[in-house]
């Protein structure tokens, strides 16, 4: 059996030398994954409270929304904003089409979190509040919605998670974020594992991160259960 050379696998010089060039591509990762993240949950919100509308159209319009873009796989989004849109003369930068792609999809998810958090508040406290003369909208905003995100926040979290991970896809449409990088240098040295080792790590240690910001954050609306 022949000695297996793990330089071929992994390269440190390389990876050593690569890691500034790759990380200089962790602005627009970020800037997608979060910018997408604060987008998608205003227009969730939007849509959860469709789905929970009395009129018939509006719940009819948000679950077909809803079912669409959770259906659909992200790139084909991502394709249809950046290189279908241009037909209609309609032409986005590549940035901007992968922060719309992403928030119009990630409000799908966030929409359905939302809409069960919300269903989960207590309705006693709904009919609590209303009998004291509060307004539907000092209800929903004073009462009913700051219990529905502590309810939300660990599934909201794994959103913007996967939107970490997911904007990887960007790279497909020329964001120069740190995947796309990465791919540029595997192609100049020939070493492509190396290279993918680096980045795995990047995404590991981001997503440890806000895993570690939402503990913080379970804990601290724990102390109001």
């Amino acid at each position: 059996m022949s000695n297996v050379d793990w330089r071929s696998v992994f390269n440190p010089e390389l990876a050593v030398d690569a890691f500034p060039y790759i990380l200089g591509g962790l602005g627009h990762t970020l800037w997608i994954a979060f910018a997408s993240m604060g987008l998608g949950l205003i227009f969730g919100l939007l849509l959860a409270l469709a789905r929970l509308s009395v009129s018939r159209f509006l719940r009819l319009t948000a679950t077909l929304y809803i079912s669409f873009m959770r259906g659909v796989p992200i790139l084909v989004i991502l394709f249809m904003l950046y290189f279908g849109l241009p037909v209609i003369n309609i032409e986005l930068d590549a940035l901007t089409a992968a922060i719309t792609g992403f928030s119009l999809n990630s409000a799908a998810y966030m929409a359905e979190i939302i809409r069960s958090a919300i269903v989960s508040v207590d309705k006693g406290q709904r009919e609590a509040a209303q009998s004291l003369g509060l307004s539907p909208y000092r209800v929903l905003v004073g009462i009913i919605l700051p219990q529905a995100i502590r309810l939300a926040i660990p599934p909201l979290s794994n959103v913007l998670l996967d939107l970490v991970k997911a904007s990887s896809l960007a790279a497909m449409i020329t964001v120069p974020e740190i995947f796309q990088r990465a791919k540029i240098v595997g192609g100049r040295e020939f070493d492509y594992m190396t290279v993918y080792f680096v980045i795995a790590f990047i995404y590991w240690g981001i997503c440890a991160l806000i895993a570690a910001v939402q503990e913080v954050l379970e804990r601290h609306f724990a102390r109001y259960l």
